[in-house]
């Protein structure tokens, strides 16, 4: 028990900010569960909706200081790589099928 009124001030409001952030980090914690169930549906408008959503709340909870804003930024990069890959082509250019969309072919052609 807090013997000064410093002590039970900090503890009221230890209190106050541990309901608070716990909040937001279940708050949090759907939106990014809501872009995960999108991407395993295989459903890109719903993901990107959700990506939105997710994205917004990740970086206002950093804000804040209920995440560290490192792993939000890591939280964030990954799930809009798996977004943008539902789309249909990954980072390298490369769609599916494995073929290079940013190589010309016509350059290895000597006429």
């Amino acid at each position: 028990m807090a013997n000064h009124a410093s002590a039970e001030k900090r503890n009221r409001q230890r209190i106050k900010r541990t309901l608070r952030n716990r909040a937001v980090k279940s708050s949090v914690r759907t939106l990014v569960k809501k872009v995960r169930t999108a991407l395993d549906a295989k459903n890109r408008e719903a993901a990107q909706k959700a990506l939105g959503e997710a994205v917004r709340a990740l970086d206002r909870a950093a804000t804040k200081g209920v995440y560290h804003a490192k792993a939000t930024s890591r939280t964030v990069s990954r799930l809009s790589s798996a977004v943008h890959k539902l789309s249909g082509n990954d980072k390298t250019g490369n769609d599916k099928t494995g073929n290079d969309k940013t190589r010309n072919d016509k350059s290895d052609a000597k006429a």
